[in-house]
């Protein structure tokens, strides 16, 4: 952005502002916080006059908290009114929800299939994929869990459901395939299917 530039607010740019950084709305004296998001991230380590750019070297970063006296965050943002008269180039999947690009993911119920993954992967990538334009990519999506992890432990939860949701991002139709030797504890229908009642994903 170029020196110069004004805002709809009357603000105007006295220096050149590189794309994604900050620019100061008002006049900091030093020593001043600098508020963004409405939290300080820096005090002003020199005049800081409105429209500049805000950069590291001009800050002093505040002290950070020590961990036991971090509060829980109990904020919860007020729902936004759905935007209207905006649209952009997707795909709407079959459980509703819309992905930017069309991707084939694959993911594994065990880290021992891992090779074999990356060789199919390497395999459609050049050989497939340039059959069909409309599909954008293929990604390998692995975890280091071996055939004996307890499927049922405290907290064994988190990790399944997280290689669950990664293999239903919108970008890959909402699912996935997955390699499976089964003779793991964990299997292919509990990864993908939340109905499996052999395995408990619920939070306790």
């Amino acid at each position: 952005m170029p020196a110069g530039t004004e805002f709809d607010n009357g603000l105007v740019t006295v220096d050149n502002v590189p794309q994604s950084h900050k620019v100061s709305t008002v006049d900091l004296a030093v020593g001043e916080a600098v508020i963004r998001y409405g939290h300080t991230i820096g005090y002003a380590l020199q005049p800081i006059p409105r429209g500049s750019w805000v950069r590291e070297d001009q800050l002093r970063m505040p002290s950070a908290p020590a961990l036991d006296s971090l509060p829980m965050s109990d904020a919860v943002p007020e729902k936004q009114a759905p935007l209207e008269g905006y649209t952009f180039e997707g795909y709407r999947n079959a459980d509703g929800t819309v992905g930017t690009r069309n991707i084939l993911g694959i993911t594994t119920t065990v880290q021992c299939v891992t090779g074999v993954l990356d060789h199919a992967v390497k395999r459609i990538r050049d050989e497939l994929l340039p059959r069909y334009p409309n599909v954008d990519d293929v990604v390998a999506l692995t975890h280091s869990y071996g055939c004996g992890v307890a499927i049922t432990a405290t907290d064994a939860y988190i990790p399944i459901r997280t290689v669950r949701n990664l293999a239903r991002n919108p970008n890959l139709g909402g699912e996935a395939l997955v390699i499976s030797l089964g003779c793991e504890k964990l299997q292919a229908g509990q990864v993908m299917h939340e109905g499996d009642s052999s395995v408990d994903l619920s939070e306790p």
